[in-house]
């Protein structure tokens, strides 16, 4: 860290001289840098950047309960106390703009269909117009209007991917600590809660609320069930919540005993244990007085851990060594079951080798479900002691059995992932082993097939069966952010060496990260598939950096590599009974359209103030990196980005009131944009407009 940083902690300290005198320090909201900083696992020295800054100064944590790792984090490197607190508030997208008008249509068109058949064609172009008008063509993979005796099944298409739009669970605001939700944002966090399977006490047995009520678990249901299932949902939570969610009347509102047993389960456990987000402040006070603070369980309350709550504890994560569990050695299958079809439908073969990105933070809140897909892809089964529920060996998969090749998987690990799970970087690294190892044809074992071909070029075992990359031990990060920042690239080789060079490491049995930039490009060259996955809905991949240095960054050096783009997909494991697969285009665009401009986000955000503000400029800056990195942005996306952040009056006053350094950031990378040509023909009044407003703002910061 820099002088002034440690000038900064140094001052607070109570040991210091005419300082500031602390006697504890608190760092509000989760991943701070602090425990990021250069130097050793655990065990800290006065060489290691957090030591050296904060020193012996005890660190209070209020922390984000989804969040495991990176809590975990702040505890091993900055021996923090955490104090967490509650997932933001959620709500249901819905339809806005285009897309309500899309909605409209569709309902129409029905209605027409079955009684006056008549007006049909008129309907029809109606509904195409508008879909050219708004861009959807592209989102659906529509290159023209389809022809009358087609159209009403691309409509069945329109209408699920509008249902999939319309039913994303996006932040309805920022969680204020200590401030327990009422009223409507009681109702839908509640519903939110209440979608998924619960898993509470052991209990696998209770759907969720809108399974109760006859939705399919998998989401395959259309438009209009899916609305009338969470209109009923709503309608009987409600009422719930009308009697001051009093367990008694729950018979009365239904005769359907799973619904009424969810109903029960919200008002016994869910309501009671929300209502303890009222303790956060208390507890970072009782924090600071130098008392216990009690320890509690972390993870995500909407993907069935309702035992998270109540927030205000000190969590800690999982069993590193029961890591994947069952349950996630079944999500992981069906993961690695949905990417591979996926793959054949769109390409019309097996990949022979997937590229994934795999973080700690994700393996702790799900209990190792992208480790079960690894190993899933490989072809190789978890072996788990009953007694401890600890996984204690592996075993290979027949072919017979598996019905597929074994596909071949470079893994690029996170640095926390690294430190946190290094007996799961070793079981990865046996699993490969394991795999190479097995007397099959290439044909059916990709893994064996390519180490053979390394093994003839350079004659070493240990590198041609290297498969996991990571950063420099002591190390964290991928390193791109930094340079999209700086401005300072120009094209793939520059954003591939950036990557490679803090990527270049190689981890499992016995090598401990040793360089092996050469080994990881021979690996990349080879990836057809490069995957991510999503597991929590609190967050999507514009919501952090993280996601297009780590992903973006393994589709743009494999481009780079090869001159050809891997195949880049998006795993959806939010909810574990119905595993997604989509491109990355298509979750871009996801995201986009039922979070990025959508007025109710947008609303919700200008309710914080300057911490809103940032959230826009953030989303921003994450969209272009996503888009430097793996070209996912078309230009409709950029115009709207601008006109709804930037142009637009109301938000445009927000902003230069609330946080003009965040409204200058915007018009500054939107026009970087342009000016790379990643925004490739912009309007030109646009492009005047993003000039005006970063001249007035200049001005203004500067005056």
């Amino acid at each position: 860290p820099s002088h002034h940083y440690l000038a900064a902690y140094h001052w607070l300290d109570s040991g210091f001289p005419n300082g500031f005198q602390a006697h504890a320090v608190v760092h509000l909201g989760k991943h701070g840098n602090l425990e990021w900083l250069p130097g050793k696992t655990l065990g800290m020295s006065a060489a290691c950047g957090s030591d050296a800054a904060l020193g012996d100064m005890p660190l209070i944590y209020p922390f984000l309960v989804n969040d495991p790792g990176e809590g975990t984090q702040a505890k091993r490197r900055a021996h923090a106390v955490l104090v967490d607190h509650l997932i933001p508030p959620m709500a249901r997208a819905e339809t806005y703009g285009d897309l309500a008008r899309l909605e409209q249509l569709l309902d129409e068109h029905a209605n027409v269909a079955a009684l006056d058949p008549g007006k049909l064609p008129a309907i029809r172009q109606q509904i195409w117009t508008l879909i050219r008008a708004a861009e959807m063509d592209h989102d659906l993979g529509l290159t023209e209007r389809p022809a009358d005796e087609s159209f009403d099944e691309m409509l069945l298409h329109v209408d699920g991917w509008l249902c999939e739009i319309k039913d994303v669970q996006i932040r309805d605001g920022l969680h204020i600590l200590g401030q327990k939700p009422s009223g409507a944002a009681e109702l839908d966090l509640v519903l939110a809660i209440l979608r998924a399977r619960q898993l509470f006490g052991g209990e696998h047995s209770m759907p969720g609320l809108r399974q109760a009520l006859g939705l399919a678990e998998d989401g395959t249901d259309v438009r209009l069930s899916v609305d009338e299932a969470e209109a009923q949902a709503r309608r009987l939570v409600e009422a719930l919540q009308a009697t001051g969610w009093d367990p008694d009347v729950v018979d009365r509102l239904t005769d359907d005993p799973a619904v009424a047993a969810v109903l029960r389960f919200a008002a016994i456990e869910v309501v009671p244990r929300l209502a303890g987000t009222a303790g956060e402040i208390e507890q970072v006070l009782k924090a600071l007085d130098g008392r216990f603070i009690a320890a509690g369980p972390s993870g995500s309350p909407l993907r069935g851990l309702v035992n998270v709550l109540p927030t205000g504890r000190n969590f800690y994560s999982v069993d590193p060594k029961a890591v994947p569990s069952r349950l996630a050695w079944a999500t992981g299958v069906a993961m690695a079951d949905s990417l591979l079809a996926r793959y054949r439908d769109d390409y019309g073969s097996w990949p022979r080798s997937v590229g994934l990105s795999v973080w700690g933070t994700s393996a702790m809140r799900t209990a190792g479900d992208d480790i079960a897909e690894v190993l899933a892809l490989l072809g190789v089964r978890p072996v788990w002691d009953d007694a401890s529920r600890r996984v204690v060996n592996l075993e290979p998969i027949p072919l017979a059995e598996l019905g597929r090749p074994r596909i071949d998987v470079t893994v690029r690990i996170s640095g926390f992932f690294r430190d946190a799970f290094p007996h799961v970087v070793t079981m990865l690294d046996d699993a490969v082993q394991l795999v190479v190892g097995l007397d099959e044809p290439g044909d059916d074992n990709y893994p064996r097939a390519h180490a053979q071909a390394d093994l003839a070029q350079h004659g070493d075992h240990r590198r041609s069966t290297t498969r996991i990359f990571g950063s420099k031990p002591g190390t964290y990060g991928a390193g791109l952010l930094q340079l999209i920042d700086s401005r300072n690239w120009r094209d793939d080789a520059d954003l591939a060496q950036v990557y490679t060079a803090w990527g270049g490491f190689a981890y499992g049995r016995g090598l401990d990260g040793r360089a092996a930039t050469d080994d990881m490009n021979r690996q990349y060259r080879r990836i057809a598939v490069a995957a991510k996955n999503t597991d929590t809905r609190e967050h999507d991949i514009a919501d952090s950096d993280d996601y297009f240095q780590y992903h973006g960054g393994m589709v743009a050096t494999v481009r780079a590599l090869t001159g050809q783009p891997p195949a880049a997909y998006v795993g959806d494991n939010t909810r574990p009974e119905a595993i997604r697969t989509r491109t990355l285009s298509e979750e871009t665009v996801r995201v986009f359209r039922a979070r990025v401009v959508n007025p109710r986000w947008m609303t919700a955000m200008r309710r914080h103030g300057y911490k809103g503000a940032f959230e826009m400029a953030a989303t921003v800056d994450y969209l272009f990196g996503y888009d430097a990195t793996a070209k996912v942005m078309a230009d409709w996306m950029y115009e709207q980005l601008t006109e709804r952040y930037v142009l637009d009056p109301d938000n445009r006053k927000f902003m230069a009131e609330s946080n003009p350094w965040a409204l200058h950031g915007m018009a500054e990378r939107l026009l970087e944009a342009a000016g790379r040509g990643m925004w490739s023909q912009p309007q030109p009044a646009t492009i005047d407009g993003l000039r005006q407003v970063l001249l007035e703002t200049e001005g203004d910061l500067e005056g």
